[in-house]
């Protein structure tokens, strides 16, 4: 329902012709799941005590225990899994969020709410352009580095979509060749896709989505599917509300 609902917004967007066709952008950002430290277990030994302090805010000693997404999970929200934003920092439990934008005005249209792998990003990006509007017609899409690989790029190909994917030539190749960064296209691409940013920055802020308050990935799919629907809401109306040039 929720979905569907989604989809009406965007038709709606489409009828008042603020939506590209064309030109599109993708991400993620990890979404902090409702599920503290402390309910982590060894997935054999969920059942053992939480520690010595009983309660629900038990005492627990993690010092000299090595955890993983493979070895352990949350009591509480067993489909969160450990990850973080970048090398040095804390990992938490989290799931992914994933959005699909068009270029034009910077609307939603389709989101995801998945596992935090470490391939969930590209693979989320493909069920999206699969489930887009005219699926068989050549469009642009943008994405940061993190999209950047050989496999990915070919999968857009083979949809006929041109990848405007921020090149990652850290100790490695690109990718992305010439072919595709001459183009002036590409640089455009690569400045309107940031906007993507202000669409989970309200999110995580005026949507209280920056520490999720619901169990489960579906649960979350639901608030984030409805929170979409009150960003375009939102910018349909700025738009809409500007005078005319």
């Amino acid at each position: 329902m929720a979905e569907a609902l989604l989809g009406e917004v965007v038709r709606e967007a489409r009828k008042r012709r603020l939506i590209s066709e064309e030109h599109f952008s993708v991400d993620g950002t990890l979404l902090q799941a409702w599920a503290s430290q402390k309910s982590v277990r060894p997935r054999e030994e969920q059942d053992r005590p939480s520690g010595s302090g009983g309660g629900r805010n038990s005492e627990v000693d993690f010092h000299g225990e090595k955890r993983t997404n493979q070895t352990h999970a949350s009591t509480t929200d067993p489909e969160a899994l450990f990850a973080r934003k970048g090398r040095g920092q804390e990992a938490r439990l989290s799931y992914a969020g994933h959005i699909l934008m068009e270029n034009r005005n910077g609307l939603i249209l389709d989101l995801l709410v998945t596992q935090a792998t470490g391939t969930a990003e590209r693979e989320a990006a493909l069920v999206m352009l699969d489930r887009r509007r005219l699926p068989r017609k050549r469009v642009t899409l943008a994405a940061d580095k993190g999209y950047d690989t050989q496999a990915f790029i070919e999968e857009l190909r083979q949809r006929e979509v041109t990848p405007h994917v921020t090149q990652n030539t850290a100790r490695r190749r690109s990718a992305i060749d010439g072919r595709t960064t001459r183009h002036p296209g590409y640089a455009l691409s690569q400045r309107v896709r940031k906007r993507i940013e202000e669409c989970f920055g309200w999110m995580k802020t005026t949507g209280a989505g920056r520490k999720l308050r619901y169990i489960g990935k579906a649960k979350n799919q639901l608030w984030a599917t409805f929170t979409a629907v009150a960003l375009n809401l939102v910018r349909m109306t700025n738009i809409e509300a500007q005078p005319a040039p």
